[in-house]
């Protein structure tokens, strides 16, 4: 395998493609923040401003601002996210909303954690990127909200019936595990150190089931599976991108088994998520293979098979396991064959089983500037050390 060709074809993308469409289209210079919902060519189809996705782009143009180059555009774009979600995207006490409006006024209460977790993210980037404490106190006020919330994510808006079936989800505690990194400058050494612990163990230890060789989406509150529709939803994209948070942690502790069993699941899921008959990896599947409750399920989309191809690399670069080549191979082929749009910036994110565009948006309520770039960052990276 050609791996400084590789590093150079995700390093043009990234720099070439993917962030200037994002650089052209996204900025809403009149109101401030960011749209996200882009059509093919980048044009502007809905205003609704998703706050978590309005996160998403500040840390990314932070952190590419940090890691890769001092550009000003870059930290221009950053701030003008951060700007926007610093006045119009919390309650006044970083509770973080779902969404806005376009001109800030708020439209769905601060329900989902990830609006929490992405805007901490977004400021302790911002915060190293400009040197501003205002924005380190935003991502520490935020990162102790969403700790408080571990136990019931969505606090008051939970729409569970209490006592009858609580299951606890996969989703944060495996966000935790990227977030705890990703500001571990302004967090106690010790505290630090106690987070990732306890995230490596709702992982590894909870979530992770020996006994089916998979990661689950959900168990009971005592940690037992659940033969229940959420209780048996497998997602195996979170299952795979968790795997290289977990190597990421492994590496900073200083654990190679830990590595090690991370890569090892991580070949495990793409083996059982693998379509077989059209290709690509499914994105939900219950793990008694009854039919599962989302009617998307065997839809490929673009973040699924992007965080894949990050760990594979990363277990590759670590471990040295000749299977994961193999498997990166397959996978490389097969994403930008299908999700890299070659006449337009940026790549399509929804596929039907058969592989063909489904929805030719570049960008939406759930798809922003966040796992294309991200992606293409990372294995730049690895496949550069790999070089």
């Amino acid at each position: 395998m050609d791996f400084k060709s590789l590093a150079s074809l995700y390093r043009d993308e990234l720099l070439d493609n993917v962030l200037p469409f994002w650089l052209n289209n996204s900025i809403d210079r009149e109101m401030g923040g960011y749209f996200t919902c882009l059509l093919r060519d980048g044009k502007v189809f809905d205003t609704d401003k998703f706050i978590w996705l309005q996160g998403r782009q500040v840390w990314m143009f932070s952190m590419l601002f940090n890691k890769l180059e001092r550009k000003q555009e870059w930290l221009e774009c950053a701030i003008h996210g951060g700007e926007f979600l610093k006045k119009h995207g919390h309650d006044g006490n970083f509770n973080w909303y779902f969404s806005l409006a376009r001109d800030g006024r708020p439209l769905v209460e601060p329900y989902n954690i990830f609006s929490y977790t992405f805007a901490a993210m977004a400021f302790g980037q911002l915060s190293l990127a400009t040197g501003k404490q205002e924005y380190a106190d935003i991502a520490r006020k935020t990162f102790d909200l969403i700790l408080s919330r571990a136990a019931n994510p969505k606090d008051r808006w939970n729409k569970a019936y209490p006592g009858t079936r609580n299951l606890k989800n996969f989703a944060l505690p495996m966000i935790l595990c990227n977030l705890s990194l990703e500001i571990e400058q302004l967090i106690d050494r010790e505290f630090l150190e106690k987070t990732i612990e306890t995230c490596i163990h709702e992982v590894m230890d909870i979530f992770y089931r020996p006994e089916l060789g998979l990661i689950v989406e959900n168990v009971t509150e005592d940690g037992a599976l659940s033969d229940t529709f959420d209780g048996r939803l497998f997602n195996p994209g979170h299952a795979l991108e968790a795997m290289w948070f977990i190597m990421d942690l492994g590496k900073r502790m200083n654990r190679p088994e830990l590595i090690t069993k991370a890569n090892e699941i991580a070949l495990r899921t793409i083996e059982y998520g693998w379509d077989r008959e059209f290709g690509g990896i499914l994105y939900f599947m219950d793990r008694l293979g009854y039919p599962p409750q989302q009617l998307e399920w065997d839809q490929k989309l673009w973040w699924v098979h992007i965080e894949t191809l990050i760990t594979l690399l990363k277990g590759y670069l670590l471990t040295g396991t000749a299977n994961n080549l193999e498997w990166f191979d397959i996978l490389h082929d097969y994403t930008w064959d299908h999700f890299k749009d070659r006449e337009h910036g940026e790549w399509f994110g929804y596929l039907n089983r058969r592989g063909e565009v489904l929805l030719p948006l570049k960008g939406g309520k759930w798809k922003g500037c966040f796992h294309v770039p991200r992606g293409l960052y990372q294995c730049w990276q690895i496949l550069e050390k790999l070089a």
